[in-house]
This record gives C-alpha cells, structure tokens and sequence, in this order.
C-alpha cells in the first residue's frame, strides 16, 4: 500500500476525530473524506469510513451524546495499529532516503533529489504523527474523569453543588458569612441561567426562575457559570493545551498560590564519639507567589441563534469560550511575561552555568554552537549534552518540548553508531521520541533564530506550575455590537516556574 494513500487515510480519519471534538456535522465530514478519497485504494476508503464511527463515538461518548452508537473499542484500538504499522514503514522510507543523501554528498553528486524526497517524507511522517496523537487522544479520554462534576449521578450532583458553593465563597468578601446553596437551589439555578442565556432579560422568566438566578449574582457582575459547563470548559481546554498536560496544575480560591521553596539542604557529617562537632550550614528558604491572572473570552451570535430551540446554548457557550481561552493560554504558559498574565517558562533570565553555581530564578542554557541552527558537525552532541546537565531525579519524567521545525531537524540527527536519536511512537497511546524522551509539539515556542530557546528539555511537572481560580463568570451583552448578543467570560489563571533546576533550554546561538 503506498505510503502517499496511508497518509491521505490517516489525515482524513483524524478530520473526522477532530470535528467531533468541535460538534460539526461529522456525516458532512465523512462524505468529503469519501469524496476526496475517491479513486483510491478501495481497502484504504473502507479503513477510514470504517474508523469514522469508531472515533466519532468515542468523542460523542465522553462529551454526553450517547453510547457511540455500540461501537466496538477493539475496532478503533485495530485503527490506530495500522496508522502505527504507517509511521513505521514511513520511517523506514526516510532513513533510507536520508542515508542516500549522505552517501550522495560524500561522493560530490548532486542532492537536489535526495533534499526534495526527503522534505515530502518528512512532511509525511510529520503529518502521520499528528493523525496518530489525535485518535491516541480520542481513545485515551475513555478512561479520562470528567473535569469539573459534569456526571450525572447523584453523588455528581453533590460534587456539583460542593464545587459551586466554594466558588461562592471564594468571591465573598467574608467568607464565613455565606449560606450554602442547597441541591434544590443549584438545580433551579442551572435550568435559569440556560433560559436567560437564550432570552437575555430577566423580566422574560418565571418568577421561581428569577428567584433562582440570584444564588449565582456575582458582585463584580455577571452571573457564575454552573459547574458542568466549567467542567467541560476546563476539560476541553486541558485536552488542547500542550503545556497544561505536562506541568502541576493547581486550582484555588485566592488571588494567589504562596508557597515555600527549600533551596539548600542542611549540612551533616560523620564525627568520633568524643570529637568535636562544628556548627553546619543553615538550609535557605526561599517564598514564591503565582498570582492568578484575569483572562476572558467574548463569543457572540445572533438573537435568532439564540432562538433557536435546537440550538444547544450550553455545548456552543463551553466550546466557544474553551477555544478562546486555549489559544491564550498557550502563549502565554511558554512566552507570557507575567504582567497582568501569567509568566511563562521562556521568559525567565537563563544562563550557562551549573546548577551548583547559577543564580536562584535562573535558568540553564547550553549553546548548540551556531547562531539560529544546530551545529554543522555533530549537531546532535548538544542534546547528550543538555540530558547530562540534569540531576539524575528530574530525568524519569522529563520530555522535549519544541516547534515542529525543530523537530524536523533532529528528525536526522544519528549516534556515533548510526542510529537515528529520534523514534516514532509505534504502539498506541505512544509519542514519538528523541534519545528516548517524549517529544511535545508545542508550536508557541520561539522560532529557530539567533539567541533564540527554541527547545526546551525537563521535568515539566515538577517545575512548572499553573493556577486556576476556580470557577467562571458570564455577563451578558446584548447592546454593545448589536444585532450579536457577546458572552463576556472571565476566568482566573497564573503561571510560573517552580523549580529553576527541573528545566533547561538549548540557545541557538554559537
């Protein structure tokens, strides 16, 4: 089966995964895949028609739409085998490609081919790769918990009420003196607030959903959005954010997370019975504050939109503003600069020195020996290099994170044994790997330039942290860009760098 039609498949199976995710008509998705496929492969036609309802169900089962329609899970899991068994002959195909190239450059001959056959590989593989995160991420919120209590149990209920009534609290300005809202209450509060989100004035309610409205007042305006549609805001954002996934999340009900940095240890020693005991150094301690940041989202539809009955106000409001906040997140977790939002972790000061010797709130560098690229001989010694600089305890859960071109680089990078450093993930639920290290694509990073961290390598977890206010609020504007109705959400979040040993970049520079 050629490798141009394994792609093709790949892509158009991750379309239809991706437009579940986002609600589109997934029927409309599934015919254009068809229609673009037409002529291809009959068997490649039939593995992605026969992959859609396996994706599409497993989108629509942890977003509450159902069973999936009884789809079989082996059937999706035998999807994401051959997408796999791919990348594998694809990888195949560029080290062969590549090992010409060099062969061909060593010998003086012309490499304007090898160079053009392997930037379509590489692109190929690329594209492989990220059709296979997508159904590895499909499959994998099977066994994900719903952020937020969006059950619908009854010990869900109670979580819900909990969660609402400690975002009340947390916006008081004297919390003990707040009554707690009761299931009752709750109840009666959500099925309110999707009417006034439709009909935007409250003279246009029952007076019982009037009365109800009032538990969610926020002082500062607007009204607390109920808990299942913060759950599924949170969980969508979560889904889409590289680096939520890899760093420690926390989420409180102050303006800020404070906390105690241990940054020394007390020293000790072995001594005689009667020797004499000297006095040991003192561990420093050092304070740290992540503030969290107001950030918002402003979606807006037409009145009619709203009208509609069919329309499902609660699913466009969370994927409207889950977008919004993904998209600000991102940046602003890697790059931010810690004024009025949070601090990214390539914003700080860095430094080529040891960790024995650099400075607290800095952190490390190392060079790759030439100004906005990787060296021209032995490119790949600077990320030996990089790993060696860690203490040995940050490196179980460390993990690259880089921009795509970079990875297209290092893609053929190669040992002193001619092995390649970089490896596809070739079981499911795997990514891919550099010098056997996780690779996270993280397009927010700063492109290849000189000076530039352009990748950065670590314990993400560990030094990394972000905070989230809990709860989110919504007011609603009808008049400011009429004939739309705006949404004007606002959530709470920070971010900074914990531990200043845990993450390291390379600096492109010479």
């Amino acid at each position: 089966m050629k490798k141009s039609i394994l792609l093709a498949a790949c892509a158009a199976l991750a379309a239809v995964a991706s437009a579940a995710v986002a609600g589109a008509d997934v029927s409309a998705i599934v015919a254009l895949t068809a229609h673009s496929l037409f002529g291809l492969d009959p068997q490649v036609l039939g593995l992605v028609l026969a992959a859609a309802p396996a994706a599409v169900g497993y989108e629509r089962k942890n977003a509450g739409g159902g069973d999936g329609g009884g789809v079989d899970a082996s059937a999706a899991v035998l999807e994401v085998k051959k997408l796999v068994e791919a990348m594998g002959r694809g990888f195949e195909e560029f080290k062969t490609t590549n090992d010409n190239m060099i062969k061909a450059k060593a010998d003086g001959k012309a490499l304007s081919d090898f160079e053009a056959k392997l930037d379509k590989i590489d692109k190929d593989l690329t594209s492989l790769s990220e059709a296979k995160s997508a159904i590895d991420a499909a499959l994998a919120k099977l066994n994900r918990p719903a952020l937020g209590g969006a059950g619908e149990g009854a010990g869900d209920l109670a979580a819900e009420v909990k969660s609402f009534n400690d975002y009340r609290r947390s916006l008081a300005n004297a919390p003990g003196h707040v009554s707690e809202v009761t299931t009752e209450q709750y109840v009666a509060y959500k099925s309110a607030f999707m009417s006034f989100a439709r009909k935007g004035n409250l003279e246009m309610l029952t007076d019982a959903e009037r009365k109800a409205m009032s538990a969610g007042v926020d002082s500062d305006g607007g009204y607390l959005l109920p808990t299942p549609m913060v759950g599924r805001i949170i969980q969508r954002v979560y889904e889409t954010s590289p680096i939520r996934q890899i760093a420690s999340v926390q989420t409180i009900s102050t303006d800020a997370l404070e906390g105690i940095n241990d940054l020394d240890e007390a020293s000790a020693g072995w001594v005689g019975e009667t020797s004499a005991r000297n006095d040991t150094n003192t561990p420093q301690v050092g304070k740290y504050r992540i503030e969290a940041h107001e950030m918002y989202a402003q979606p807006k539809a037409t009145q009619k939109l709203l009208d509609d009955a069919a329309v499902d106000i609660e699913a466009w409001l969370s994927g409207k503003v889950s977008d919004k906040f993904t998209r600000v997140e991102n940046a602003a977790f890697i790059t931010g600069n810690g004024v009025s939002k949070p601090r990214g972790f390539a914003d700080y000061p860095t430094a080529a020195t040891a960790d024995a010797t650099r400075a607290w709130g800095t952190l490390e560098h190392i060079k790759t020996g030439a100004n906005g690229a990787f060296a021209s001989s032995n490119p790949g010694d600077v990320l030996f290099d990089l790993i060696g600089a860690f203490k040995a305890h940050f490196l179980a859960n460390a993990r690259w994170v880089t921009r795509r071109e970079i990875i297209t680089l290092v893609r053929k990078f190669k040992d002193q044994q001619n092995g390649y450093l970089w490896q596809p993930g070739l079981q499911a639920g795997q990514p891919d790997r550099l010098l056997g290290y996780p690779i996270v694509n993280a397009q927010d990073m700063p492109a290849a330039a000189t000076g530039s961290l352009s990748l950065a390598f670590g314990d993400f977890q560990a030094g990394y942290q972000i905070v989230d206010r809990i709860g989110i609020r919504v007011l609603r504007d009808p008049y400011t860009s009429k004939p739309y109705v705006k949404f004007y959400s606002t959530k709470r979040t920070g971010g900074g760098v914990l531990d200043f040993e845990a993450i390291k970049f390379l600096n492109f520079s010479a």
